[in-house]
């Protein structure tokens, strides 16, 4: 994330700290304009603070506006507050961008017919996420900000792995450790106790659309991503790996929202199966395999008729899915509270 930080600070933040935070010998004027602080000579004086690239195979010198500010990139206070932000703007840029393309390409609109699919689905799964991520960027930043100032076992130069075969190993290592974890994590929000006032939000989508998503309540999303920022204080992870993975679990948090199922595999936790977990609530609770599911015996096979075009959509089989789904319900919720879509037939969009 020392990476992501300096790239951010390089081309945004520098010049907005010098702007919002001057150093009291900057040669401008508090009431400078933006345009005329691009102009203002340079303070070098005005800061301690000493460039040290976050990586050896990318070079981003900084810019005057790095020396120009109260509050220098080394300030843990500045750190967690462009930290948030980054988590935060990152993270909404993912949602609607991968959401949205998977939306258009890929989610099957036949799913408004559903007899579980909601009034205005879209608009509260929508409205949802964006209340919840600010406050997950807000848990998520000191996890950060500890992997920056050197905390975490992440590395870069391939020679500083245990051993050779860990630069590729790493990745399956990370799969397996998270799904482990955040089974169990999935599994406890569902207790009686803390399932009502965590996880139930996220289950007000029976049928879910891409934006479904991230839309949690937001400690319940955070608790789920715990194990992805613990690894590599556990585990050594390489700087870029950490990138990569992060992207990764994110378009894959979309992907299993995303109605279509092409991965009719008993290993693979996709779509299928967490359309599963989203109509039945108690099984599949599996990130990325259905591992932990089979060993903890909540795992469920996916219904036939999902992999098969002419049926999927058929009304008998959604009355079906929808009177054993209301039959779970009144075990682990009682009554149902949602609004659901008229009978009638909808237009798909």
């Amino acid at each position: 994330m020392d990476i992501v930080l300096e790239g951010f600070d390089t081309f945004l933040f520098d010049p907005l700290y010098a702007y919002l935070l001057p150093a009291k010998s900057a040669s401008f004027a508090a009431n400078a304009t933006y345009s005329s602080l691009r102009e203002a000579p340079t303070p070098y004086s005005a800061s301690k603070w000493e460039y040290q690239p976050a990586s050896q195979y990318i070079n981003l010198t900084p810019s005057k506006y790095a020396y120009m500010s109260s509050l220098p990139r080394d300030d843990w206070r500045r750190q967690f507050l462009t930290l948030f932000l980054i988590t935060w703007i990152f993270g909404l840029v993912i949602y609607y961008v991968c959401a949205s393309l998977s939306y258009i390409f890929v989610f099957d609109k036949s799913t408004f017919n559903h007899p579980k699919y909601l009034k205005n689905q879209i608009r509260l799964e929508i409205a949802q996420t964006n209340r919840a991520l600010p406050v997950m960027a807000l848990c998520t930043a000191p996890l950060f900000l500890l992997e920056v100032r050197g905390y975490a076992k992440l590395y870069e130069r391939p020679e500083d792995a245990p051993f050779w075969w860990y630069n590729v190993l790493q990745f399956p290592i990370f799969i397996v450790f998270t799904d482990f974890f955040i089974y169990w994590i999935h599994r406890y929000l569902h207790h009686p106790l803390i399932y009502k006032h965590l996880h139930k939000p996220h289950h007000k989508w029976i049928m879910p659309t891409p934006y479904a998503s991230h839309a949690f309540h937001p400690l319940d999303g955070y608790a789920q991503s715990i194990p992805y920022h613990v690894f590599p204080f556990i585990l050594p992870l390489h700087k870029f790996a950490y990138i990569i993975l992060f992207v990764f679990i994110n378009i894959w948090t979309v992907l299993i929202h995303d109605g279509e199922y092409y991965a009719d595999n008993p290993i693979i936790n996709g779509a299928a199966c967490h359309t599963m977990h989203h109509l039945y609530f108690n099984f599949n609770y599996g990130q990325f395999t259905t591992l932990w599911d089979r060993m903890g015996g909540s795992y469920r096979k996916p219904n036939d008729e999902l992999f098969r075009k002419e049926l999927k959509m058929c009304q008998s089989e959604w009355k079906k899915q929808a009177a054993e789904m209301e039959q779970v319900l009144k075990v682990v919720e009682g009554e149902d509270d949602r609004e659901y879509l008229p009978d009638e037939p909808k237009k798909v969009r």
